[in-house]
């Protein structure tokens, strides 16, 4: 059984190479994304949601700057910032639910501003 570390390392470790079959192991049929793009439920959809952030993140001059990581039993939260070609996150965060070694449940928010 891994822990919620072990799993939030996972994730912020496959999204970080672009690893979307790695990024999906943490994921089940039964969870859930919500962001303020929408809620995405079940693996393909949550597929989806991966493919469009690794398509942004994956250009050339996306940055990622991870300022703080909380874990507390089945939940963690971290808040990190990043700029892409098209994006300026100022500040964003993320929140997962992780029973049983899998990202159950999973919110996102944030303030981005498209850059012109």
């Amino acid at each position: 059984m891994a822990s919620t570390d072990a799993v939030l390392e996972h994730h912020l470790s496959t999204f970080g190479e672009q690893d979307l079959a790695g990024i999906m192991e943490d994921y089940t049929e039964e969870s859930v994304v919500v962001t303020n793009m929408g809620t995405f439920k079940g693996l393909d959809e949550i597929e989806g949601l991966f493919e469009d952030l690794f398509a942004e993140f994956s250009q050339e001059g996306a940055t990622i700057d991870m300022e703080q990581e909380t874990v507390e039993d089945e939940f963690a939260y971290i808040v990190w910032q990043a700029e892409t070609p098209e994006n300026v996150y100022e500040f964003a965060t993320d929140t997962f639910y992780v029973p049983d070694d899998e990202i159950l449940f999973q919110s996102f928010a944030g303030k981005l501003s498209p850059k012109d």
